[in-house]
């Protein structure tokens, strides 16, 4: 019996439809699932990976935007009995109904990968794991380790929130419209307990985007430009044990959290 006939790729939505099923298997095996965990999927699209992952878990929660891929998923309820499909923007979808331990699934749209990551990693004591599809260069960033040149502000803050490892690539070519650039699957497993207190960690997240805010200068120069006390910079730094000539690129997860301790967000200008 046909399928249905789904609409052609929206470009405004950056949907390029996964096609091959063993990248299929390979995310689904990624994700490790037990027949008693839900899953939230980010993008079904046409259900390839909906399909799977029903198969494994006990109930499917698919967020889709795109209302004519809501309907035509809609219509595959009679064989889904354990999924539901929503209609709603994942950067917008009401993360505090989500019960506790959901694992989180998705092919994320390359525009939106990164505030959505944010978004999850901010609720992350429900998830224990997620398994996304990300832009190989952002996947890249994600596991980038201190002295590399792909190590910034999305490193560290990712990386505070959770362990990740990189799990495979993906050509282009598994994708209908083919995209122009490479993907990979990476699997982060969110940390429970934390480095700092809830009350400390805006301050965490200002110092590492300030540091990084002018990469070519030192630390202390980057964090005075952007409106950090130059003398508190020089006293924190000395306090956490690290030379004044240092650049934010070479600073450790642990040191950053160190730093953020010893230093009081700037006041607004």
């Amino acid at each position: 019996m046909p399928g249905p006939a789904f609409p052609r790729a929206n470009k405004r939505l950056g949907q390029h439809f996964l096609i091959d099923q063993n990248i299929v298997r390979k995310i689904v095996a990624a994700a490790e699932l037990t027949p008693d965990e839900t899953v939230l999927e980010v993008g079904p699209g046409r259900g390839i990976l909906t399909e799977a992952l029903a198969s494994v878990a006990r109930r499917v929660v698919a967020v889709e935007i795109d209302p004519q891929l809501h309907r035509l998923l809609q219509a595959r309820q009679s064989e889904w009995k354990n999924v539901e499909v929503v209609c709603a923007d994942a950067l917008s979808y009401s993360l505090e109904a989500v019960a506790a331990g959901t694992v989180v699934v998705g092919n994320l749209p390359y525009y939106i990968s990164t505030p959505l990551l944010f978004k999850f990693l901010e609720h992350r004591h429900r998830f224990p794991r997620l398994v996304l599809m990300l832009q190989n260069e952002v996947a890249d960033r994600l596991v980038a380790k201190a002295g590399t040149s792909a190590y910034g502000v999305l490193s560290v803050m990712a990386q505070y929130a959770a362990d990740i490892s990189k799990a495979f690539t993906v050509s282009a070519n598994c994708f209908r419209p083919r995209p122009e650039v490479g993907s990979a699957v990476v699997v982060l497993r969110t940390k429970q307990e934390a480095l700092l207190s809830p009350e400390e960690e805006p301050a965490f997240a200002a110092v590492v985007k300030a540091a990084f805010a002018h990469r070519r200068k030192t630390l202390v120069n980057s964090l005075r430009d952007e409106g950090y006390d130059p003398q508190a910079v020089i006293d924190a730094i000395s306090a956490v044990g690290i030379v004044s000539t240092v650049r934010a690129e070479t600073l450790s997860l642990d040191t950053f959290s160190r730093l953020a301790t010893r230093l009081d967000r700037p006041k607004p200008s």
